[in-house]
């Protein structure tokens, strides 16, 4: 189970194996930058990656004008749907 972030510290540890700090010591000097700035812009890249693959949904244009007739043209609610409306509080109601 992942471990709750910690808000009120500005710091973030990282255990690596000696190889793998020298591979990023040696790209963030190429990269004329130090350690900790080569290390973040990168996380701080794939970090947006992450966040904009996983909220945005992309459609081809088939897929597009589908979803746009069947919001216009809804299909008409079959049993199983009626069966859920029906079973759902009435609004009057007091839901526990």
């Amino acid at each position: 189970m992942p471990r709750a972030t910690v808000d009120d510290n500005k710091r973030m540890n990282i255990r690596l194996r000696p190889e793998e700090k020298a591979r990023l010591v040696r790209a963030a000097a190429l990269s004329n930058t130090d350690l900790t700035g080569f290390v973040l812009k990168a996380a701080l890249r794939e970090a947006e990656a992450v966040i904009e693959a996983a909220e945005r949904v992309v459609l081809s244009k088939r897929d597009s004008l589908m979803v746009l007739n069947l919001i216009e043209n809804p299909p008409a609610p079959n049993a199983k749907l009626r069966a859920a409306i029906a079973a759902m509080p009435k609004p009057s109601q007091k839901r526990v």
